[in-house]
């Protein structure tokens, strides 16, 4: 066997070997298997994990833009008119959440943790000064104090409006924005603090919120299933809340929206508890999207999460009383809220009914600014990006008993709006980046021992051809040379003359006397000759 052969041979075997192996390693997918459990193992809230202490402590920074509406024509409108409104801000705020008091329960399969966060002012990303800057909105007190009296006597409701009116309490305040955001003392509310001390005579949007935490979470870690990973167990110590009419509308459902389980599917609904909404909203995917180089599904927020009941009738547990419903875009949060007035929707009534946008001039919903999404990278389910919005709102209407309110049909007036961000900071990026492609290639490497053997196999078919181009060339130039010769030789014995002299016309007397000569024929005898 030449050497040739052995090289064909041995490429044949090898390449045979690797498209056996690849490619039943592939239809068994054992590399994939071996990786996503190594995932699904790793991605836990456990103090061996490599997320743990992203998860107590994260790592990208977290800012909070928060937007105003200035009310322009606060007269016109209590005398009947439209409000005008233009939107002030950004204010934004830097936003530490650590997670404290972190402690294990039932063997590691649960942990409580406290999520207090802390604000700073940033006012390189601000538009404004919050100290000096002044707004003009809805005195919020006032209202829920009117709305608080609705059920009671005419004569009492009227008694409050003249002590209202002699301390110069009106519908409308004017604050700066660093008093009607972080608290400012209330005189309605001193009054009824020195009647009811439980009631605090402080006011702001976000007052007592910074340095405070929204509950006392417990949370599954994802040992026992990965679908649990970061899910909330109990929240305050309850399982369910009460606030709602429908045991559906009252359920504690997925996590707080830091983290998610890993391997996400664009077809799931993702679930997130939001304590400053009172319930669990669910989110769907809509794009894949690339942040900082990192793939990523981005889910948002459907259009039926706050559709009215005649469009999405599971919704109508959110209406308290039961029946007491308000249209598509809107929630009324004031059985969490001390009884207040409050609605929340998406900022400037994104995806909310149009009676809600054009009750009020200077709304202009989008999609760009005003949509809440998250962009997940679907195989670890970290949060790449995030824009948390949302919009407080306050219901204004008439009030027997208090003059201003009058002229006044019931109307959902925005008060501001919040732009919570996120985005990966860059280490935690490339340590991303190369997590994935640690996974891709042990993923794929079954498809790389099929391309080696598909690379091969060209390979071994162009020996072939070129080895029996070689022997075909073998054969022709031995076929040429035999003909060759047996031509040459042909031409040489076949048909030569014996001498050169001219042939002499036979007599008579040489037929006997002298042997015939053979000119023509070589080999023949002169007997034959002269038979011829």
């Amino acid at each position: 066997m030449t050497r040739r052969s052995c090289v064909i041979y041995a490429t044949g075997i090898v390449c045979a070997h690797l498209l056996i192996v690849g490619i039943t390693l592939v239809v068994a997918q054992v590399f994939q298997t071996m990786i996503h459990n190594r995932l699904k193992k790793e991605l836990t809230l456990t103090e061996a994990s490599q997320v743990f202490e992203s998860w107590k402590n994260p790592p990208p920074p977290v800012y909070m833009e928060y937007y105003f509406f200035n009310v322009t024509n606060p007269e016109v409108f209590l005398a009947g008119g439209k409000a005008v409104v233009t939107q002030i801000g950004p204010y934004t705020y830097r936003e530490y959440r650590p997670r404290e008091n972190v402690t294990f329960l039932e063997n590691g399969t649960k942990v409580y943790a406290l999520n207090p966060k802390s604000f700073v002012f940033v006012p390189e990303k601000s538009r404004g000064n919050p100290e000096v800057d002044i707004l003009r909105t809805v005195n919020i007190p006032a209202v829920a104090v009117m709305s608080e009296l609705n059920s009671y006597s005419f004569l009492l409701r009227t008694i409050v409006s003249m002590y209202m009116k002699s301390i110069g309490v009106e519908i409308f305040m004017t604050r700066t924005v660093h008093e009607v955001l972080w608290g400012f003392k209330d005189p309605l509310l001193t009054k009824i603090h020195s009647i009811r001390p439980e009631v605090d005579e402080m006011f702001g949007l976000m007052w007592k919120k910074n340095g405070t935490h929204e509950g006392e979470f417990v949370f599954l870690t994802g040992e026992r299933d990965y679908m649990e990973y970061g899910r909330i167990d109990t929240w305050n110590g309850l399982t369910e809340m009460s606030w709602w009419s429908s045991n559906q509308s009252n359920m504690i459902n997925g996590t707080d929206g830091s983290v998610f389980h890993p391997l996400l599917s664009r077809k799931e609904l993702l679930y997130i508890f939001a304590a400053d909404l009172c319930r669990s909203i669910h989110l769907g995917y809509v794009e894949d999207v690339d942040v900082k180089g990192i793939p990523a599904y981005r889910f948002a927020p459907p259009h039926d999460v706050l559709q009215s009941p005649e469009e999405n009738p599971t919704n109508a547990g959110f209406c308290v009383p039961a029946g007491d419903c308000l249209g598509t875009g809107v929630l009324k949060v004031s059985v969490c809220r001390e009884g207040a007035p409050i609605v929340v929707s998406f900022p400037h009534f994104y995806q909310a009914d149009d009676k809600y946008i054009n009750a009020v001039d200077g709304l202009h919903p989008n999609k760009e600014e005003h949509e809440t999404y998250l962009d997940l990278n679907p195989t670890t389910g970290v949060p790449i990006r995030a824009c948390k919005r949302a919009q407080l709102n306050i219901i204004l209407n008439r009030v027997q008993g208090f003059p201003e309110t009058k002229h006044l049909n019931e109307i959902i007036f925005p008060i501001m709006f919040v732009n919570e961000t996120a985005t990966i900071d860059d280490d935690s990026a490339a340590q991303m980046r190369t997590l994935l492609l640690i996974v891709t290639l042990v993923s794929n490497f079954p498809l790389l021992i099929v391309g080696m053997g598909a690379i091969l196999l060209i390979v071994l078919v162009v020996l072939v051809c070129r080895s029996r181009q070689k022997k075909n060339e073998v054969k022709r130039i031995d076929f040429t040379e035999a003909f060759h010769s047996f031509t040459t030789a042909k031409d040489e014995t076949a048909y030569t003359q014996v001498s050169d002299k001219p042939e002499v016309e036979p007599s008579e007397n040489n037929y006997t006397n002298q042997p015939m000569r053979n000119g023509s024929y070589i080999a023949m005898s002169p007997v034959e000759a002269q038979k011829c």
